[in-house]
């Protein structure tokens, strides 16, 4: 139920209404209709990229040289850019939905217009057009997703979502082989096919998101409370008739102050006077992985044409397994900027990618690489930027302060891809039309100084933020509960607790006192000897793609949030094998309703209850209270 005393304050239990629901249909349908546009981005960067090389032919209907290929590239980056900063303030005004539609229908009509381009000037609009449009689904999508999905599930399904980023990539690979196969296809032909295959998928997606509602959440911050209520009351009305379960109250309520959009000179004060090291820090970070990013990517495949004879039609093949080195670098580093640090990993992916480049940029100038021995030290670079790249997200939104974060992500790469992200396509896309390999190795080296720099900065500025309360790392600018305390009154929280009856207020603390545990046993775990150095995806890094704008700024919430969620699991575990005795793994998890929790939940559940010896396992995949006998009567005796 929402309350409101002054018109201007809204308490509400409608965010903890949506965070203690089950795993649903309806999240799917999230995932679906909203998680997959980052497919639809890692296609277009990579449709491009692929059919590059073709549109420079004679016989390819446009007359395009390969330094229009990286115009065109910097005019998207260009339209990115614009798109997320115009439409990321729409998103905040006017509501999520609307611009989740209309950024989606941008991006179909632009890019099915792309296909009919026969002049460089009609390709530049309709890139530019497209690159709005993916660049507006960045705020309004990210934002969106994180207000609908539960708390608990939510890191688990941002990271899932950000890495299909390259799926995209590799579908766009894999889709342009045959595209481009001209005992297929007409070399005029197949190239505008991959253009539109982009706006078929986006139609599919279009169909699923008219579904989607309206982010409660944005309701009542808006002043439209009783339109949220409604919906969530929707919601909880599909879930109890799919699952047929009874929906727990929820918990606190929160209060929230009416508010317009803080705009970005508020964001740039705040970043510049309180934190001006960490801007330089943040600006460096995107500045130097836009330009290798996005000067490498959309050139790529005009370059293996171009200086090593790789046919148009065999170009798909190395962009997919380019792809594929991309989502593998974050995959198996990830780990390692929580439990090394943030700092000697963030530096060390900036300068490994530095190194790696520079060496490339040398062979390249003696002659002696071949096709596959380039392509194979151009997916080490990114291999070991992909991680770098997701590290300048990762930064930016663990170093300012809560209410600025999700904007100031968009500042900064807004700002960083534009000098990095425009200038890089622009310079390459000379380069590869001189026909000089030299010039194509300085461009190298000048993406490899730009990465430096980045490592150097870090080096300088770094935050140490692993295993870091975000409120720790920045102050929020209105930390009521601070603020609180420095006048000497009881904080909010406080207030609440005292007002709980007195075994309720031991419950919790327990129940803190357990995650507590749990979570100093884990980190040190993590960090102890060379555990620290075992590959795999953190806690706080994720996969790179140009969709994570905005995708953090309640990090630490959801975190808190996951582990209460986490232990409550673990009860349940604990409790239903203490009622039923040695139970198959398969059982229990229906005596729990373990698929209702969300996806993986109950797996880490039982193995953090067996991890406590709160449960044990026994051969054949079954578990037994650890208090119990598991072979009553001299016979083992299993639930199944």
């Amino acid at each position: 139920m929402t309350t409101a005393a002054d018109p201007n304050v809204v308490t509400t239990k409608v965010p903890a209404r949506i965070d203690r629901l089950p795993w649903s249909r309806f999240h799917w349908r999230i995932i679906v209709g909203l998680g997959t546009v980052w497919i639809l981005d890692g296609l277009e960067v990579t449709i491009v990229g692929a059919v590059a090389s073709r549109m420079t032919e004679p016989d390819s209907g446009i007359h395009l040289t390969s330094a229009d290929i990286g115009t065109a590239a910097a005019i998207y980056v260009a339209g990115a850019c614009c798109g997320a900063l115009l439409f990321g303030r729409l998103t905040d005004r006017y509501g999520r939905k609307k611009l989740f539609l209309l950024t989606l229908a941008i991006y179909i009509l632009a890019t099915v217009a792309t296909a009919f381009a026969q002049d460089a000037w009609y390709l530049y609009l309709a890139r530019f057009i497209t690159g709005m449009g993916i660049g507006g689904e960045y705020a309004a999508i990210n934002s969106a997703i994180d207000e609908l999905i539960p708390a608990r599930n939510r890191g688990r399904v941002d990271l899932a979502i950000n890495g299909s980023y390259w799926v995209g990539a590799a579908l766009g690979s894999l889709a342009a082989v045959l595209l481009l196969n001209e005992s297929l296809l007409a070399a005029d032909l197949g190239w505008r096919l991959a253009f539109g295959l982009g706006g078929v998928l986006g139609l599919g997606i279009m169909v699923v998101r008219r579904h989607v509602p309206e982010s409660p959440r944005w309701l009542f911050i808006h002043g439209r409370e009783a339109e949220a209520e409604r919906i969530v009351d929707r919601i909880e009305a599909e879930i109890r008739e799919e699952t047929g379960l009874t929906l727990p109250e929820p918990e606190e309520a929160v209060t929230v102050r009416q508010r317009d959009v803080i705009p970005f000179t508020e964001i740039a004060r705040v970043t510049l006077q309180r934190y001006p090291r960490r801007a330089v820090l943040g600006l460096a970070l995107f500045i130097g992985q836009a330009f290798l990013y996005n000067a490498i990517v959309f050139d790529l495949g005009t370059i293996l044409s171009g200086f090593f004879d790789v046919g148009s039609g065999s170009v798909p093949y190395f962009l997919a397994l380019f792809a594929l080195a991309n989502f593998l670098g974050p995959l198996l580093l990830g780990r390692l900027f929580d439990t090394v640090g943030r700092k000697p990993m963030i530096s060390g992916t900036y300068f490994g990618s530095a190194l790696v480049a520079v060496v490339l940029a040398v062979l390249l100038i003696n002659g002696s690489l071949t096709a596959w021995s380039f392509f194979l030290l151009v997916s080490l670079t990114f291999f070991v930027a992909s991680a770098g790249a997701s590290s300048a997200y990762l930064t930016v939104s663990e170093v300012f302060p809560m209410e600025t974060r999700a904007l100031s992500i968009s500042l900064f790469f807004a700002v960083g891809t534009a000098v990095g992200g425009i200038t890089g396509p622009l310079l390459f896309g000379h380069f590869i039309h001189s026909g000089d390999a030299g010039l194509v190795a300085v461009g190298f080296l000048v993406g490899a100084a730009a990465m430096a720099l980045g490592g150097v900065a870090e080096l300088l500025f770094g935050v140490r933020a692993e295993q870091q309360s975000l409120e720790n790392i920045a102050r929020p600018l209105t930390a009521e509960e601070a603020d609180a305390a420095w006048r000497g009154e009881p904080a909010p929280q406080d207030m609440r607790d005292r007002r709980r009856p007195a075994h309720v207020r031991q419950a919790a603390r327990e129940r803190e006192l357990r995650i507590a545990d749990r979570t100093a046993r884990r980190r040190e775990r993590e960090r102890a000897g060379a555990r620290r150095y075992r590959p795999g995806t953190g806690s706080g890094s994720t996969l790179y793609s140009p969709g994570m704008v905005g995708t953090a700024g309640t990090a630490s919430r959801t975190s808190a949030t996951a582990e209460r969620h986490l232990d409550d699991e673990i009860e349940q575990v604990t409790h239903a094998l203490q009622e039923t005795g040695p139970t198959c793994r398969e059982n229990l998890e229906r005596a729990v309703d373990g698929r209702s929790w969300g996806p993986g939940r109950f797996r880490r559940a039982l193995r953090e209850a067996v991890r406590e010896s709160r449960t044990r396992r026994l051969p054949n995949d079954v578990y037994a209270p650890t208090d119990g006998p598991d072979r009553p009567g001299g016979e083992t005796h299993v639930q199944r």
